[in-house]
């Protein structure tokens, strides 16, 4: 099995920042707007070197969505930047109205998503913002997985045309991918082969993925590891070609099963190639305080719990 080496636990929300810096010193049309969380989006240098470019909107989410659509007009390219909860439910209206349905250019910048933003807990815990976004028309949903790869699509997403939805948290996690991969939008990414079941996994799910994968490697079973940092659109090619060879895949992702990741791939195989599956994912639940270590844990999306789905898909084979 290939090796993959952290090169040093960071958060991808600063993967995010480090991506706006980039971008404030190449792009000119690139401007922030932010939701009174500066610190939280890590794009204090932005401001400090852009700061004619960045709009400070206060905690009023709704008004954001707004100018943002209203600067594209203006040949703007607008980044959002507050928590997923704040990012997709407080303002879904606006995003659908003002945003999607009349393809303008805005990248929403969502952190803290998931059960991993910790001891705030449900109230701030959105794990169905991945479900909201992609059922939009015309959205590019992107969940990135580590420090490297954050700031490869937060650069990447400037050079795309139409709405955006960046998906990414405030965790510590290994940052393993190369710093100078190539980030493109749609495209999976094939993270090690194996002949004996696919694991296709998203954000912070996709170190996890890698570590049962060498779990199981010991007990004699191949896993086939594949990074699917766009959810949406989804890279059909890539799942379709792996579970032709497997038999049996597992969904592993920071969400609820609903509207997830999984619901995305089942529609895929239950259309082009049907074959069993099993999902990692939270069933159907809000979450609660905790740190991030216990509520993966308790809610079952680390890699122990992917080695127990791979075991019981490979009985369905």
């Amino acid at each position: 099995m290939k090796k993959y080496i952290d090169q040093g636990k960071n958060d991808t929300r600063s993967g995010y920042g480090a991506g706006m810096t980039e971008l404030g010193r190449t792009n000119p049309n690139v401007v922030a707007l932010c939701a009174d969380l500066v610190g939280s989006l890590k794009i204090q240098t932005f401001i400090d070197e852009n700061p004619e470019r960045f709009f400070q909107v206060g905690i009023a989410e709704a008004n954001m969505m707004g100018i943002a659509a209203g600067l594209t007009i203006g040949g703007k390219i607008p980044f959002t930047g507050t928590f997923a909860n704040f990012s997709t439910g407080r303002v879904y209206d606006q995003i659908r109205q003002s945003i999607a349905y009349s393809d303008k250019n805005v990248k929403i910048c969502a952190s803290h998503a998931g059960l991993t933003l910790g001891e705030d807990g449900a109230t701030h815990q959105i794990l169905e913002d991945i479900g909201l976004m992609k059922m939009l028309p015309g959205m590019t949903v992107i969940n990135p997985c580590d420090y490297n790869q954050t700031k490869a699509a937060t650069i990447a997403i400037a050079e795309h045309h139409g709405p955006v939805y960046l998906r990414f948290g405030r965790p510590k996690v290994a940052n393993f991918t190369p710093v100078d991969q190539k980030f493109e939008i749609g495209k999976a990414l094939m993270l090690n082969e194996g002949t004996d079941v696919t694991i296709v996994a998203t954000g912070h799910l996709v170190w996890e993925a890698l570590i049962a994968a060498e779990t199981l490697e010991n007990q004699g079973i191949s896993a086939e590891v594949i990074n699917i940092h766009t959810i949406k659109p989804l890279d059909d090619e890539a799942i379709l070609k792996s579970v032709k060879k497997t038999g049996c895949i597992v969904t592993a992702e920071e969400h609820n099963y609903l509207g997830g990741l999984g619901e995305s791939v089942a529609r895929v195989l239950s259309t082009q190639h049907p074959t069993p599956q099993e999902f990692v994912a939270t069933n159907d639940t809000f979450g609660e305080s905790g740190t991030p270590e216990q509520l993966m844990e308790k809610y079952g999306l680390n890699n122990k719990a992917i080695v127990e789905a791979v075991l019981s898909v490979l009985k369905r084979k």
